[in-house]
């Protein structure tokens, strides 16, 4: 058997651990001063593919609230007309059998979640929320957002919302807006898509880490 010792591995090994130029410190390892590892990055921790000290770094550009708006507009008559259709049969979803007169308009907002309405806007509320949360969780886009290319990512690595997350924001999208307070929440949404710094977040992207950019 021969004693020759096995060749040096080469220069261009990638491999090959090898210390930095210069002499070791004194008393210490020559990888004593090689640098940590960057520290988990972005508000809500984690890392991802895209790098840099900011979660957006090499993420593609934020989306225009105005198309957010848009999107949002299309994807609320895709559900809300058939759901009105099919509700009709039923007695309609909305009450506008009303004749007129000056206490119509309160009469009817006080109606809205009355007896079979009520079922109806949680009906509503089940389809809206599944609709979002099937859509984000398969690739991010609902159709309104495949139209105008955009879609939803974590702000943390800019990969396609988990289950958990677009279940989240679905719910916290959808449950005040159907079923509370809906002038007062798509205002305070929309003013958050075009004040909130310097993610463009609504409370439904803050409630799940994520944030909405545009597709090539």
């Amino acid at each position: 058997m021969s004693n020759v010792p096995p060749p040096p591995p080469p220069d261009d090994d990638p491999f090959s651990k090898r210390p930095p130029q210069g002499p070791p410190p004194s008393g210490g390892s020559p990888y004593d001063n090689v640098p940590p590892p960057p520290p988990p990055h972005g508000p809500y921790g984690g890392g991802g593919p895209y790098g840099g000290v900011d979660p957006l770094a090499g993420m593609p550009p934020l989306a225009e609230p105005g198309k957010r708006i848009l999107a949002r507009l299309i994807d609320f008559l895709i559900i809300s007309i058939p759901l009105y259709l099919i509700s009709l049969p039923f007695g309609g979803a909305v009450d506008v059998t009303s004749d007129g007169g000056d206490d119509d308009f309160g009469t009817t907002i006080g109606n809205t979640y009355s007896g079979h309405q009520l079922v109806w806007s949680l009906i509503g509320l089940v389809v809206y929320v599944a609709y979002d949360t099937y859509f984000t969780h398969k690739d991010g886009r609902t159709p309104g957002k495949r139209l105008l290319k955009m879609r939803v990512a974590m702000l943390n690595d800019g990969s396609v919302p988990d289950t958990s997350s677009s279940l989240m924001r679905a719910v916290v999208l959808w449950l005040p807006a159907l079923l509370c307070c809906p002038c007062l929440w798509w205002l305070i949404n929309i003013v958050l898509m075009f004040t909130d710094k310097p993610y463009r977040q609504g409370l439904q992207d803050k409630a799940g880490k994520t944030v909405v950019v545009t597709v090539p």
